[in-house]
C-alpha cells in the first residue's frame, strides 16, 4: 500500500457512492474503505501516490460539493493510524490517556496523524463515526508530557476546520478503566 491516503465524507450514501466512483476513475488509487457510518453518512478512504490522491479527492470535492462534510489528503501517514482504525493495537503498558473527539471522521484521522507525529504516543483506537451519530474520536497513551503535546497538536489539526468537539487528558487512569478501553 502506498503511504499517502485521502478521505471524503458525505451526508448521504448515494452521493458518497458516486464520489467513490469519481475517486477511482480520476486517478490510479485504491479504495481501502467505503462504507456507511452513523447517522447514514458515507466515507471513502483511498490510498496511492500523493499526486493521484490529490487529483482524486479534488475531483470528488468539485463534482459532489453539495453534500460534502469533510475531506483530507495526507502524504506519509503515520504507521500507527491504520492499526488504530481497525482496533488491532496491543498496548502492553498503558500510561496517561488522551482523548480527542471530533465532528467528522476525516478530522479524527488528520488529528490522529498529527498526534502520532508529534510525540512518542501509541494510538490505541480511532473510532470513525460508527455508533456515534457521526462524531469520531481517537484514544492515545504515553507519558503525560507526550500525551499533552500530542493532544495539543491533534486539537490544532481538528480545530483548523472547526471540527474539534472535545478532548481530555487523564494522567493516571485506573487499571479497571484501561481494562474496558483496551
Amino acid at each position: 500500500m502506498a503511504n499517502a491516503i485521502g478521505m471524503i465524507e458525505y451526508t448521504t450514501v448515494s452521493t458518497g457512492i458516486q464520489a467513490a466512483d469519481t475517486l477511482v476513475k480520476t486517478a490510479d488509487v485504491q479504495i481501502i474503505e467505503a462504507q456507511v457510518v452513523c447517522p447514514g453518512k458515507y466515507i471513502v478512504i483511498i490510498s496511492g501516490e500523493l499526486s493521484a490522491i490529490r487529483a482524486s479527492v479534488d475531483a470528488a470535492k468539485v463534482q459532489h460539493s453539495e453534500k460534502l462534510i469533510d475531506s483530507f489528503v495526507l502524504g506519509n501517514v503515520h504507521e500507527g493510524v491504520f492499526p488504530a482504525i481497525y482496533a488491532t493495537v496491543e498496548v502492553e503498558n498503558p500510561r496517561a490517556l488522551g482523548v480527542v473527539e471530533t465532528f467528522s471522521g476525516a478530522s479524527a484521522i488528520v488529528a490522529a496523524d498529527a498526534a502520532a507525529k508529534t510525540a512518542d504516543v501509541t494510538l490505541v483506537e480511532l473510532r470513525i463515526a460508527r455508533g456515534m451519530c457521526g462524531k469520531s474520536y481517537l484514544i492515545m497513551t504515553g507519558e503525560v508530557a507526550a500525551v499533552q503535546a500530542a493532544v495539543d497538536n491533534a486539537k490544532a489539526a481538528a480545530g483548523d476546520k472547526g471540527m474539534l468537539l472535545d478532548y481530555s487528558i487523564t494522567p493516571n487512569p485506573d487499571p479497571r478503566l484501561w481494562e474496558k478501553i483496551l
